[in-house]
């Protein structure tokens, strides 16, 4: 029920558009339809009459449900063809390329996640070193970027593969890989978050001891660390289908997000209103898989509380290449602060990086290190804003599961860009809209993790052990679930902070953000593409701070760890009546951490 209000809501948000907008419906699809036909109002009246907008937006809400009931979702407003199939076309090439594009994600997963298996099968996890800057920046580089590199260097100077077009599977490769190497380098930067403490659960140290192949023992690890992530994994899918709106305008695929996009800027509200909803039900589908799927890989443990915690109290360790990517952030900024950012030098277009400009000039002569720093404060400032506020959204509404999920699956089902057009219709345009637009759909992910960590950790053996002790709602909340979930949720959180900055860099590239002449990073990548060919400089500048931003973020969520417990000391015996209380004494160290929480809880009688 709570899911099907949702679902109706956002319909009817979509269907009150125009109306919100406060802009006429018929000069827009006038528009959309004819750009040089004159708005006479002649002419906009026939539309009215011809779409009925006089009778409002609820009459024509009704009138759309009801067909929908008999099949039929109308005809759409600007080229009068039937909304069902053009739909369910697009939805069948958006779920080929989302498949295509899973299939690469689940690739950089492994390459991703390689290095922890071998040496996790294999007891030499104490011996590996920091790393994952290369899934870092791979991370952090926009869709946009690398569908526009792929389709400029891969598929028009080198002509290995079809650049434009939908027709057939060599037009597949090239957007699959945009989509799918910074999402499978996420997920599997979360993968192997969870690895190293799956390998150090007493069932890995029992296969070591009996002499179990390797390669057995990677695959049960990640088996264990595997349902944790499925729920991410199933937003991630939904995302690949609605939210590759700049990949499918920049390879001209036909797909569902393209479509949805057009068809907000145009309100043709019953395209509108059906891709909308069919993405809403693919994302309740995917949501209903991963959740079956995570209980089908974790059995029974997960029933009879018999897990260990994926979540380890050690100690943060020393890293100072964090500082180093700080360092060189904070001097390019340094750098480009002192210069103009809108001083137009005619005579010096286009300049290749010298002394005088270090990351050349765009095509009006500004100076690029004076755009790319001055729009960091831009840029940088609203995405940490909005992932703190997405954060502590993530966690509040995860911590009510029956509550959020439903409302994740809806908001995930919501592109970007969707999101940027109702927050402006409802809001007005602004320099938060964006940032708004972002926050409304990004605390899903975050919420989606607590919920699935808090399901795992509910199952462990320590925290039934505390129960047993006496310990209340209350108190396994504050010192049991919580220091337990935060951890690798603001790891979560901090790896999502270039995709913030890249979900409003997106914004900007599809002209829904900052306007010129702002030197906001999105505008600046936007601005520049269609000069990569002959200045690629002054695409690579703003996309390199973007990659380092990305590495910093995840080499510094890597320093986010659980404190280690110190057991308390019993108290001192006094002369006098017995205690009635049974005392928890501290246990002798262990390699397992669950039972630490045990002997590390207050005095509490059964």
């Amino acid at each position: 029920m709570w899911r099907g209000l949702l679902t109706g809501g956002l319909v009817c948000a979509i269907g009150l558009l125009p109306w919100l907008s406060r802009t006429d419906p018929a000069l827009t699809v006038l528009k959309a339809r004819s750009a040089e036909r004159d708005p006479t109002p002649e002419t906009l009246r026939a539309i009215r009459d011809e779409l009925g907008l006089d009778d409002g937006p609820l009459a024509l809400l009704g009138r759309w449900l009801g067909g929908l009931l008999r099949g039929d979702a109308g005809r759409s407003w600007v080229s009068d063809t039937e909304v069902l199939p053009a739909a369910a076309q697009a939805l069948g090439a958006s779920l080929l390329l989302m498949a295509g594009a899973v299939v690469i994600a689940l690739v950089t997963v492994a390459a991703v996640c390689a290095r922890t298996l071998w040496l996790g099968s294999r007891r030499r996890l104490g011996t590996r070193g920091p790393g994952g800057t290369g899934s870092a920046v791979l991370a952090a580089l926009p869709e946009f970027l690398i569908a526009s590199v792929l389709a400029s260097v891969v598929g028009v100077q080198l002509g290995w593969l079809p650049a434009l077009g939908w027709y057939g599977p060599q037009w597949l490769i090239l957007p699959s890989l945009a989509l799918g190497l910074p999402a499978g380098a996420v997920v599997g930067r979360m993968l192997d978050d969870l690895l190293p403490a799956a390998f150090a659960e007493p069932w890995a140290l029992a296969a070591a001891a009996r002499g179990i192949p390797p390669a057995s023992t990677a695959r049960q690890a990640l088996r264990r660390c595997v349902p944790t992530l499925l729920p991410n994994v199933g937003l991630f899918v939904v995302g690949l289908t609605g939210g590759s709106v700049a990949v499918e305008q920049i390879f001209d695929i036909p797909g569902l997000g393209r479509l949805t996009l057009r068809a907000a800027l145009a309100q043709d509200l019953p395209v509108l209103q059906t891709g909308t909803l069919a993405l809403t039900a693919l994302a309740a589908a995917a949501a209903v898989l991963a959740r079956l799927g995570a209980r089908r890989l974790t059995g029974p443990a997960l029933r009879d509380g018999a897990l260990h915690s994926l979540h380890r109290p050690t100690p943060p360790a020393p890293r100072v290449i964090p500082f180093v990517y700080a360092l060189l952030l904070a001097g390019v900024i340094g750098l480009g602060l002192p210069r103009d950012p809108l001083a137009l030098d005619t005579t010096a277009k286009l300049q290749s990086p010298s002394a005088t400009h270090p990351f050349g000039t765009d095509a009006l002569g500004r100076d690029v290190l004076a755009r790319v720093a001055h729009g960091a404060l831009d840029t940088l400032g609203t995405a940490l804003a909005v992932s703190a506020a997405v954060l502590l959204t993530g966690v509040l509404l995860g911590l009510l599961p029956r509550l959020s999920a439903p409302l994740v699956d809806t908001v995930n089902a919501v592109p970007p860009v969707l999101a940027a057009l109702l927050v402006t219709g409802i809001a007005g345009s602004g320099p938060w809209t964006p940032a708004l637009a972002i926050g409304v759909v990004a605390w899903a992910p975050l919420a989606t993790h607590v919920s699935s960590l808090l399901r795992q950790e509910r199952a462990t053996l320590h925290l039934a052990a505390t129960r047993a002790l006496g310990a209340g709602r209350w108190y396994l909340l504050r010192h049991e679930l919580l220091p337990a979930v935060l951890p690798p949720v603001v790891r979560h959180a901090l790896l999502r902070l270039p995709g913030i900055a890249l979900s409003l860099a997106a914004l900007g590239f599809l002209g829904l953000g900052s306007q010129p002449p702002s030197p906001e990073w999105g505008l600046l990548l936007a601005e520049n593409q269609p000069y990569a060919e002959r200045a690629p400089w002054a695409v690579l500048a703003p996309a390199a701070v973007l990659a380092l931003l990305g590495a910093l973020a995840v080499t510094a969520a890597d320093g986010v760890r659980l404190p280690r417990h110190k057991p308390k000391r019993p108290p001192r015996s006094r002369p006098g009546p017995p205690a009635t209380s049974v005392t928890a004494t501290p246990a002798p160290p262990r390699t397992d951490t669950p039972l630490i929480a045990v002997s590390a809880s207050p005095t509490k009688t059964p």
